[in-house]
């Protein structure tokens, strides 16, 4: 059974590259260039991607905090330098959310850096996270990518705001992305987890 393509929220310009083109003759030649976008952006986010959870510390008294003291902040990034910033303007059309958002550098590279940022729960729900669901990534990345959409659905679930939903989030991003050291993960733990004397 052919797949039915579903790209109603993509920008105007992606619909005209698949619809609209002079060499477009039927259904099939739609399905190929459908396949040919869906399979650069596969490559795209498998080389310059990244799937991100990160925790931020409130102070004592804030109204931001989500009950435990931390707020989690997830994201989807893609980064170039700004000779190759119209690949990012390209996916954003693709997907029709997020923004591209620049990186300004004044060390000794000679470009700034810039990112497509996905950041809005819904959008990362509705949109970004079905997609990769639908059609995986083709590296290793994919095991973070369901880690990441496995923690944003814990903070959809308001898993976050509690003690052990907050632990049960920090536990999986341990895993994610190459498990470099997070301190602020180290934090987390000692502050939150239980100390086994007080259980016996």
């Amino acid at each position: 059974m052919l797949e039915t393509p579903s790209i109603p929220h993509y920008s105007r310009a992606v619909r005209r590259a698949v619809y609209d083109s002079d060499n477009v003759t039927g259904a099939d030649n739609q399905q190929e260039r459908l396949a040919e976008l869906r399979g650069w952006v596969i490559g795209f986010v498998d080389g310059e991607g990244c799937f991100s959870i990160s925790f931020l510390r409130q102070r004592r008294g804030s109204e931001s905090g989500d009950g435990t003291g931390f707020q989690v902040f997830h994201e989807f990034v893609v980064t170039q330098g700004e000779r190759s910033i119209d690949a990012l303007h390209d996916l954003r059309g693709y997907f029709g959310v997020g923004q591209v958002v620049v990186n300004r550098r004044y060390d000794d590279h000679r470009e700034h850096l810039y990112r497509y940022v996905v950041r809005r729960r819904e959008d990362l729900l509705e949109t970004i996270i079905p997609f990769f669901e639908q059609h995986p990534l083709r590296t290793a990345k994919r095991h973070d990518f369901a880690k990441f959409a496995e923690c944003v659905e814990l903070v959809a679930g308001g898993h976050h705001r509690t003690r052990l939903g907050l632990l049960e989030i920090v536990r999986i991003v341990e895993t994610m992305n190459r498990r470099k050291p997070r301190p602020e993960l180290v934090r987390i733990l000692r502050d939150h987890t239980p100390d086994v004397r007080d259980s016996g």
